[in-house]
């Protein structure tokens, strides 16, 4: 059945579409109050984003699923995009998710953890904390002023209070000196402290200064004094025009029609934690259905849901507040502001937003400079056809032995590292870097005649480390695979640019982006290279070492990174084992017995 087709037939009741391209991958999910209505935008002949005309060009086929509700589609929706990922849906990119405090209740002497995870496990959670305000002043807020528990959660029974106990940052449940009832109001106060309905925090902790400070224990009184000074700084992020204890969210758009951003202001507890940016890739038709996707995204990716969602530009968001309603216990407003401070909240988010997007674009640009550009730029100078799929191989070894080499690949001037190989070196005898480059290159280029998956795609230029004694030699290999592919090394001493059949070296300029561009790939094959060699040395020295009373893994790896070889760490002696960081003399001195045991043949 053609497009066409398909499109006439489609139903009028709610669901969830999902288009493909020609090779059936997923490219795009989304969800309709009216299916037909809705997936017949995007192949008529209106105008539409370049964005959306990419996709559109992409679509083989479409199927979809009918759903009772548009909540019901836009959940559906949600958990397929989580699954699938398709490249023109809604997809937030940030550097990691933020810290929570939980509070799990139902232990009979809980403590504040920090996680980046917002589970629905029936414990409490307080965030997210970003902008300046670090998880772990709250922690010590919560320690001096309330001396609730933070050690690790499980509770046992200690032989003698623990320090934290002893300079008042702790009421000692672990032995016993606090009951569970008073333990209980502890919790219930710093939950409200958390959720910015008590203001006894300042009083408590300027307290206990005062007091440290009349006793003259002056080391004590300054601890205080920086954790009230912590404390003042948080309460000064209150937003005056909101209730206490307010959890709102202020979502903004903004888009140029190639990329889009997101800005959400995050208020807890009443006060302004900070704006978390994300630039996104979508294709949808409307601002108002890319923010409801992203609003969706955003917590069903684990943020915890708050009181109240803001938006700007009003729509039906009926659907989207059933949806975050089912991520938490309690209904989820969402609001379209028109006056006040909540309005402002959003103007907030929107001016964030509109900023993030300018400055990624100009990021992005300088991302092409340094990646594709230089990329298209290189093949130019070098005059080859391509260098857009490039390969780098770089041998290491000490002394000749376990020998192994790296092979790494860049596409469009960026590190692929599912291409990344690695290889031992199986018949060349001693430190023959250029017959060890020649074996290499003739394996990695067999597989690709014997028709492996893994090694089908050629290069449209291998890069050698080294000058021009490698390069001929790796040429001469090349040749003999009964390939054409264009060969260049690079030379580390003077940076040289050597190709094929030119005597001189090629000299770029030292601040272009070509000649970056290769330095970052051939360190990158001598970085791979060097570590699957420390790894491949680690493990045959694992054994003898492994021998020593004392020395577990985190010793080991410090002694191999230390010496070259075993026999190297058995030469040395008890002064310079001692003098090795992380390596006690305790352990120096075990060290030396054991190799001094080994050679008397004990």
């Amino acid at each position: 059945m053609s497009l066409e087709e398909k499109i006439k037939d489609l139903p009028t009741e709610p669901g969830v579409y999902v288009m493909r391209n020609a090779g059936g991958d997923i490219i795009y999910i989304g969800k309709a109050v009216v299916l037909k209505n809705r997936v017949r935008q995007y192949f008529s002949t209106t105008p539409k984003a370049p964005k959306v005309r990419a996709m559109v060009d992409n679509i083989a086929d479409f199927e979809y699923i009918i759903t009772l509700s548009e909540k019901d589609a836009l959940t559906l929706e949600a958990n397929l995009i989580k699954k699938y990922k398709p490249r023109y849906n809604i997809l937030l990119k940030d550097d990691k998710a933020s810290p929570y405090i939980r509070i799990d209740l139902r232990e009979p002497f809980p403590t504040p953890e920090i996680t980046r995870r917002v589970k629905r496990d029936g414990a409490k959670y307080f965030g997210p904390y970003f902008g300046g305000v670090r998880v772990s002043d709250v922690l010590d807020i919560i320690r001096a002023a309330y001396r609730m528990r933070t050690c690790p959660k499980k509770l046992t029974r200690r032989k003698r209070e623990c320090l934290n106990y002893h300079i008042g940052l702790c009421l000692g449940p672990c032995r016993g000196r606090v009951d569970e009832e008073t333990y209980a109001e502890t919790v219930r106060r710093v939950i409200a402290f958390l959720s910015g309905r008590d203001d006894s925090a300042e009083r408590l902790i300027e307290e206990k200064m005062l007091a440290a400070a009349k006793n003259e224990d002056f080391e004590r009184a300054a601890v205080l004094r920086d954790r009230l000074a912590m404390l003042k700084d948080l309460k000064a992020r209150t937003v005056t025009e909101l209730n206490a204890g307010a959890d709102i969210d202020s979502f903004a758009y903004a888009t140029d029609g190639v990329r889009s951003a997101v800005s959400v202001a995050v208020v807890r507890g009443g006060k302004m934690m900070g704006v978390k940016n994300f630039i996104i890739t979508d294709a949808e038709l409307k601002e108002s259905d890319a923010l409801s996707a992203a609003v969706a995204q955003y917590y069903g990716g684990g943020a915890a849901v708050p009181d109240e969602i803001a938006l700007g530009d009003e729509f039906d968001a009926s659907a989207l507040s059933g949806f975050l309603s089912t991520l938490t216990s309690s209904r989820v407003e969402v609001v379209f502001p028109k006056i006040g401070v909540k309005k402002k909240l959003v103007a907030m988010a929107k001016k964030n937003a509109d900023d993030y997007l300018v400055k990624s674009v100009q990021t992005r640009e300088r991302e092409l400079d340094m990646t594709a550009r230089a990329a298209d730029n290189l093949a130019r100078i070098l005059g080859v056809a391509s260098c857009r799929r490039m390969e780098c191989y770089d041998i290491s070894h000490i002394s000749g032995t376990d020998k192994v080499a790296s092979g790494v690949t860049f596409l469009n001037g960026e590190p692929c590292r599912s291409e990344y190989r690695r290889y031992k070196i199986k018949t060349v005898e001693g430190s023959d870097d250029f017959a060890c480059l020649a074996e290499v290159l003739a394996r990695r280029l067999k597989r690709a005649n014997d028709g492996d998956e893994k090694f089908s795609e050629l290069p449209d230029l291998i890069i050698i480390d080294g000058g021009k004694g490698q390069l001929s030699s790796a040429y001469e290999s090349l040749k003999g695979s009964g390939f054409n592919i264009d060969m260049i090394s690079l030379a580390k001493r003077d940076e040289e640019v050597f190709t094929v059949g030119n005597p001189e070296p090629l000299l770029l300029a030292k601040s272009s982006y070509p000649l970056r561009l290769l330095q970052r790939i051939r360190d990158e094959a001598h970085r791979f290279a060097i570590t699957y060699h420390r790894s491949t040395r680690a493990k045959r020295y694992a054994s003898v070492l492994d021998g020593i009373r004392g020395v577990g893994p985190k010793k080991r790896k410090i002694l191999l990174e230390r010496f070259e070889s075993v026999g190297a760490i058995g030469a040395a002696d008890l002064a310079t084992l001692e003098a090795i960081d992380g390596i006690d003399r305790r352990t120096a001195k075990a060290v030396k017995e054991f190799f001094e045991n080994r050679s008397a043949g004990k």
